[in-house]
């Protein structure tokens, strides 16, 4: 198996060998308009909420859990992320994140430019992607206006994987059909803490 990798990698080396690098291509210029707000929090609230996702501001840690004890009382089990505060965990049912109705994940941070919340791979990829409905609790001074920004902030202790979740999971790539939920869950709230 070695010989081959090997070899493989031996071809790609004299095939790059004397390339010249390309430029880096600059700002993010994405198809979306900048949000109407120069609070980034408000500019992430808009473009999040106008992708399916939906936000609920809350007064602090402790408002957060009530929260979220409050939302999940109707679930069968909640899978919990491994980043959340250690005084945070509220009293739940809990369940692993393959049968779990509700996962709950600790943001590194979200992107006002993008509508996107910044998930850490060390969090919990099942808890992020498996249950139908997932919270997603992110601080007031993680929210950025920039995606180049948030970047830079995971470049300093840079996880494994990054996910940047705009909203709720869908496809229409069957007949032009709206399908929440298809590679992830179908509902997708953002605890903004203040």
């Amino acid at each position: 198996m070695s010989a081959a990798r090997d070899r493989i990698l031996g071809r790609v080396r004299s095939a790059v060998l004397g390339r010249t690098g390309a430029d880096h291509p600059g700002a993010f210029h994405g198809w979306r308009p900048a949000p109407s707000s120069p609070d980034p929090v408000a500019g992430f609230t808009e473009v999040f909420t106008s992708a399916g996702g939906e936000v609920v501001h809350v007064a602090g840690m402790d408002l957060a859990a009530a929260w979220v004890r409050d939302f999940a009382a109707s679930f069968a089990g909640v899978s919990l992320g491994v980043l959340l505060p250690d005084d945070f965990v509220p009293e739940l049912s809990l369940a692993p994140a393959e049968t779990a109705a509700l996962g709950v994940s600790m943001a590194t941070g979200a992107v006002a430019e993008t509508g996107s919340l910044v998930l850490d791979a060390r969090d919990g990829r099942r808890v992020q992607l498996l249950p139908p409905t997932h919270i997603v609790l992110v601080r007031r001074a993680d929210v950025y206006a920039t995606l180049a920004q948030a970047l830079e902030v995971v470049s300093r202790d840079p996880p494994s994987a990054v996910g940047l979740h705009s909203g709720p999971s869908k496809s229409a790539d069957i007949g032009q059909i709206l399908v929440k939920g298809v590679h992830g869950p179908g509902r997708v709230i953002a605890v903004v803490v203040e």
